[in-house]
């Protein structure tokens, strides 16, 4: 049961706004969504069990929501569906906390940017364990894709009074919720290190606040039903770093002896009182070369380095991600280096406090069955390790493309090992760029950020990649040839330190094997940008990233031509009929929304373009496109998605708008219906004042929506239908990997 109100809860401000409900709903069919089935695939940022209930965990991810564990099937629960394409900012995660003393509590700090044109934060709070939330929005932005995102937690419920509530924030200092997050107001009295410009940090994108990183209840300085005097918390800076809070969060003062030059990232409590902290130099999880594991006794103001590799003054390379420490037994640490490359990351155990560690990943065994694709990443990223509160041979950690998870770790005390199973089933966190349903073959490839792509010769079983060589970081754009369509070419490439590959690929079996183009062309840009290959298969249209125009070839990449009338980084595409037609537009390539003022076409093969005028001209100049497709079932007609739906010629003429959709993102087409020859159109958009996923049989006289309120999924995009399967739609997210929807079918 989906539902969600929206408080604005800020400093003495509250409004409770429930979600409008269409006077008028437009018609509607059922339709099953279901994830085409990858296994991860994503950065998981943080996990945590519920210290109190057996078997119930929480983990978020950077860019795809958040997910609790479902025990009894044994795979995770997606909690952030029906986060609309408006609110596609919240799918960020940046911290989540639990109240210990009521499981039923959940709380999202939800942002994925803190760029000005980046949409709103927010604290999504719930009292069903995340079935449904409540959302209050914040006075300041949240990073959850950001620098830090793998530091934690900077949420965190008083576990003595469940009503009290800190944030951490990236660049605002600390907040206070004394409602259940209901209302939040600012912590004046914390230290101003947490906004200074020593809580950055730069990369290649920009400057990026880090801020408070976490905050840590000491539960034994209070009593049940009283807010928790002691407080700590931590802010990512070099310089000092650590404090605390001894009258429940009035007054603060730094912790006395403290290591500094190093960044905190974690902090946990053992429940002999003693506190364990991982440093780092940078606070990842893109690069960091330096760091450390400290142990802190309070009752004797003990600081002791137990970093399980010493590094003798000097920087090791690498850092370390996390320290966890078992809540049963105070003895048991688990701790992971992060980005340690050369030769891989490790994990370490102690079962002395830290004063000896073995190395588990000596000692372990993969289990890569359910998630073939896997053999080619070892694990990284690992910025968060947990131990099962009531299990301490049960251990999870965090990796840049999902959770690892074990469950006889103590095997290792005997010289045993330790069996590791990749326990993302229900966690779909990749970023599709592009996908195609070919008439034959396989029903559906992709082209994925960090993974290259795949083909889905079963959608519900995770594939292997596709294969290398060449292999790609990311893949963002694949095409078929529509009269040969087990001729296919793929364009991606490869991020530094790694090898560089020829940015271009060919498939002649539907995309089973690959191979590199022959060469790439000269001054062909840095990025992979947009490939087309015509209906026949005979021409290979290029238009790289960065480039200062596109490239035209015929054998492959043996020779190249330069196009002519292209302008830089114009997305290509073919008619899908005649093969001496391509077409071209300027926009945003991957995502809906693109600003687009000029479609062109090409009637020699892809050798020279000009901008298509008359009627559709005219519309042009005084609308937005989001998208282009060309016609499945005639030459030279095209569809173009903006302020609304149309088909025109690609002369410019005989334009028609497909009925009354509005605002359309990304469209794509399907078989047509029984008895009809009309291709079924698939649209993302508005139908009055209602957003979403709409499909018609009948050439836009009449749209039925097809998802619903509570799967939305950040906004669908990158839509295409099955040319062989009526009915069916595929689509990709933001952060929720693919999917797929079939009608139900009813009486």
């Amino acid at each position: 049961m989906f539902s969600m109100s929206r408080n604005i809860g800020v400093v003495a401000c509250s409004l409770f706004l429930a979600l409008s409900v269409h006077a008028s709903p437009p018609a509607a069919i059922s339709y099953r969504f279901t994830n085409v089935r990858i296994g991860g695939g994503g950065y998981v940022s943080g996990l945590l069990f519920h210290p109190s209930v057996r078997g119930l965990s929480y983990a978020r991810t950077d860019v795809g929501g958040a997910y609790r564990r479902d025990r009894e099937h044994g795979r995770w629960q997606p909690l952030t569906d029906w986060i609309a394409a408006k609110d596609e900012n919240l799918l960020g995660i940046d911290s989540l906390a639990v109240d210990p003393s009521d499981s039923q509590w959940l709380y999202l700090a939800a942002g994925t940017y803190t760029t000005p044109q980046a949409g709103d934060a927010a604290v999504l709070r719930s009292h069903d364990r995340g079935r449904s939330f409540q959302r209050v929005d914040l006075p300041f932005k949240l990073g959850g894709n950001e620098l830090g995102r793998g530091n934690g937690e900077r949420l965190a419920v008083d576990p003595n009074d469940g009503r009290v509530l800190l944030l951490g924030s990236r660049d605002a200092g600390l907040w206070r919720s004394d409602d259940h997050g209901a209302h939040w107001t600012k912590v004046a009295a914390f230290p101003a290190v947490a906004t200074s410009p020593s809580a950055s940090v730069s990369n290649a994108w920009r400057t990026q606040p880090i801020g408070i990183v976490f905050v840590v209840f000491d539960p034994a300085s209070g009593r049940h039903g009283r807010p928790t005097p002691v407080i700590y918390a931590g802010v990512s800076t070099r310089q000092t770093s650590l404090f605390r809070s001894t009258d429940g969060g009035r007054s603060w003062s730094a912790v006395p002896g403290q290591p500094v030059g190093l960044r905190p990232s974690h902090m946990h409590r053992a429940s002999d009182g003693d506190y364990y902290l991982s440093y780092g130099d940078e606070p990842g999880p893109d690069t960091m070369s330096d760091g450390a594991i400290w142990r802190w006794q309070p009752a004797s103001n003990r600081w002791t380095d137990i970093t399980p590799i010493p590094q003798h003054g000097k920087p090791a390379g690498f850092g370390w991600g996390d320290v966890a420490v078992a809540p049963s037994d105070p003895r048991v640490l688990v701790a992971s280096t992060h980005h340690r490359y050369t030769p891989h990351d490790l994990l370490f155990r102690s079962t002395d406090r830290g004063a000896h560690w073995t190395e588990v990943f000596a000692h372990s065994v993969f289990d890569r069955r359910e998630t073939p694709w896997t053999v080619e990443h070892t694990p990284h990223w690992m910025t968060t390790v947990a131990i099962d509160p009531f299990d301490p041979d049960h251990v999870m950690f965090v990796t840049g493309y999902g959770l690892w998870s074990a469950r006889d770790m103590g095997r290792l005390d005997a010289g045993g090992e330790v069996h590791w199973t990749f326990a993302d089933r229900g966690l779909e966190e990749t970023v599709p760029l592009d996908l195609i349903s070919p008439p034959q073959g396989a029903h559906l490839l992709s082209a994925l950020g960090d993974l290259d792509g795949y083909r889905h010769d079963d959608l519900d079983v995770a594939q292997l990649q596709f294969t290398a060589p060449p292999r790609y970081a990311n893949s963002e754009s694949i095409d078929f040839a529509q009269d040969k369509p087990a001729l296919m070419v793929r364009a991606g490439y490869l991020r530094e330190p790694f090898a560089p590959a020829i940015r271009a690929a060919y498939s002649q079996d539907g995309g089973a094997h690959w191979h590199a183009f022959a060469s790439e062309p000269d001054s062909s840009g840095e990025g992979a940008g947009s490939i087309a290959l015509a209906a026949d298969g005979s021409a290979v249209l290029w238009s790289p990233r960065g480039a200062a125009h596109a490239w035209l070839t015929h054998d492959f990449g043996k020779h190249w031509q330069p196009v002519d009338g292209l302008p830089a980084n114009a997305r290509v595409l073919s008619d899908r009929v005649d093969p001496k037609r391509f077409y071209a537009y300027e926009g945003h390539f991957f995502s809906h929304g693109g600003q687009v003022t000029q479609v062109l076409a090409s009637r020699d093969g892809g050798a020279y373009f000009q901008a298509i005028g008359g009627a559709l001209g005219e519309q042009l100049k005084h609308g937005s496109v989001a998208w282009v497709r060309a016609a499945p079932d005639a030459a030279g007609v095209v569809y173009v998605g903006g302020e609304g739906l149309v088909r025109a010629h690609d002369d410019g003429m005989d334009v028609q708008k497909l009925g009354a959709l509005a605002n359309v993102r990304d469209f794509g087409f399907g078989k047509a219906a029984p008895g009809s020859t009309l291709p079924t159109v698939f649209a993302v958009g508005q139908l009055g004042d209602v957003d979403g996923l709409y499909r018609s049989t009948d050439d836009g006289k009449h749209w039925l929506r097809i998802d619903d309120d509570a799967h939305r999924y950040g906004g669908e995009r990158l839509v295409t239908g099955d040319p062989r399967v009526f009915g069916r739609v595929y689509f990709a997210t933001s952060g929720r990997g693919v999917f797929y929807g079939d009608a139900v079918k009813g009486p």
